[in-house]
């Protein structure tokens, strides 16, 4: 069932769960999300990233996210991740996206603020969730420890209060893509924008962190958990593994089917821990 992302957050916080968000750039994704949703009788948030249009664009994704999450048994919100213009997240909102999230991270601290506000205003008005980042998640190749891109918990109290925001993601030393070390995290960061806004908040670069450090996250505020790289690379691994197996016969719709279903499999193991399952 098709629900707003708002609704889902409100939910984890109320219960100091966390709702995973998967990135299905393929229908092999999109069913391995929405199949582990299932099997496991949780909620789950689908999304498409901006950056991911290289590969399919909205248009042509989000027909058929939306016919999944439709169809699903479970509540599903549907997501546009990473947008970066006014105009595509107004795409998204249009071809039916539950919620959208506009990164202007790498702007000014004014200028992001007034750009959030002007979407969540748009949003708000026919009934989307809006989520917002302040602060830099950095990618693997930078050094997610520096501290000038930690997100400031007064910034981000003044920045919710100004935009109105449904949930923010906030940096606290995690990255995007595949961690070649352990990162570090200071979750006290997250403690006190938890505490200063009171707004649920969302962990981008999920793939990679330890068990641990992601029940923590989750005890001190984050309800958002956005994890799509060591998903990926599970089906990638599948279909690597299939093919050896295969010999000289190779049945491509075979492949997908073994690439689904290790992507499901990934999918389950990390919704299990974002529930907070002992």
């Amino acid at each position: 069932m098709l629900v707003t992302l708002k609704g889902l957050l409100e939910d984890a916080k109320n219960k100091k769960q966390a709702v995973g968000a998967f990135n299905g750039t393929t229908l092999e994704g999109i069913r391995a999300i929405i199949g582990a949703a299932e099997e496991l009788r949780r909620p789950v948030i689908l999304q498409h990233a901006q950056s991911h249009d290289t590969i399919i664009d909205l248009n042509e994704i989000a027909p058929l996210m939306l016919h999944y999450a439709r169809s699903a048994s479970v509540p599903v919100a549907v997501h546009l991740d990473h947008g970066s213009t006014f105009k595509r997240c107004m795409e998204a909102i249009r071809a039916g996206f539950t919620s959208v999230m506009y990164d202007a991270s790498a702007k000014p601290f004014e200028q992001n603020l007034m750009e959030t506000a002007e979407i969540v205003k748009a949003a708000h008005s026919v009934g989307v969730s809006v989520e917002a980042e302040l602060g830099h998640v950095a990618n693997v190749n930078e050094d997610p420890g520096e501290d000038n891109i930690y997100t400031d918990p007064a910034l981000a109290e003044e920045f919710v209060k100004r935009t109105g925001v449904d949930c923010l993601a906030v940096a606290f030393g995690t990255a995007h893509g595949l961690y070649v070390k352990q990162p570090r995290l200071d979750l006290s960061i997250v403690t006190q924008i938890s505490e200063k806004t009171g707004i649920p908040l969302v962990m981008h670069g999920g793939s990679g962190v330890s068990g641990d450090n992601y029940r923590r996250a989750i005890k001190e505020g984050i309800c958002k958990i956005n994890y799509y790289t060591y998903m990926n690379t599970a089906g990638g691994n599948a279909a690597r593994s299939f093919v050896k197996q295969s010999g000289e016969h190779l049945a491509y719709d075979c492949l997908t089917l073994a690439a689904t279903e290790a992507m499901k499999q990934d999918v389950m193991a990390a919704m299990r821990i974002f529930g907070m399952d002992e």
